[in-house]
């Protein structure tokens, strides 16, 4: 889809999403609101509104062009093809993208905490959550199944289970590194050495 109607919908849809990213990595997500975004976007708040009715569903828009972004961080680091790349670096890459390391990724989490928090009071957001979570969290026991078959992983390690843990630690942490509790350094070392313990 790379003329037409459709794909400048896309476009614009992709577009608005990048300006809420860049208020968010700017004043933060208390910042965003039509006008601003529609500023940013270089569109009218009407236009903005045409596409997303409500602020939630611009914050959703931000989520899921955040996870693009970061999969394209991801393949930029470990090669395009990721079942060709050594499980433990696909593994070290997915796991650091989830702790805020520069103004972008920031951004990124911040968005992406927040659409978490909507999911405790929306069931409609809390369902599509848990679908990427099972298969963010079978992806994870993947990469640790393989090296396991490898011989680089003990064979007492239950990958699904310390999936869970792995991304559970991260996000967790890199809520205390948005929010001050721990810089981001001390919460890549943890995570880093919770990867190690893995692989002893």
């Amino acid at each position: 889809m790379g003329r037409g109607p459709g794909a400048q919908h896309v476009r614009r849809r992709g577009e608005i999403a990048d300006a809420v990213l860049a208020i968010v990595a700017d004043r933060g997500l208390a910042a965003v609101s039509l006008t601003e975004v529609a500023a940013r976007a270089g569109v009218s708040p009407g236009r903005v509104q045409h596409y997303f009715p409500a602020k939630r569903q611009l914050i959703e828009a931000a989520f899921e062009r955040g996870n693009e972004l970061s999969s394209a961080r991801i393949r930029a680091k470990t090669g395009a093809d990721l079942e060709a790349a050594e499980p433990r670096l696909v593994l070290t890459t997915v796991l650091g993208e989830l702790i805020p390391y520069d103004a972008a990724t920031e951004a990124h989490l911040r968005v992406r905490q927040s659409f978490q928090a909507i999911a405790f009071a929306e069931e409609a957001i809390a369902a599509r959550l848990r679908v990427l979570y099972a298969d963010f969290h079978h992806q994870i026991a993947d990469l640790i199944a393989r090296d396991q078959k490898a011989g680089r992983i003990p064979a007492a390690v239950d990958p699904q289970g310390t999936a869970l843990t792995l991304v559970a630690l991260a996000e967790g942490l890199a809520a205390y590194v948005l929010t001050g509790v721990t810089p981001a350094t001390t919460a890549r070392e943890q995570v880093l050495a919770a990867i190690a313990a893995l692989y002893r």
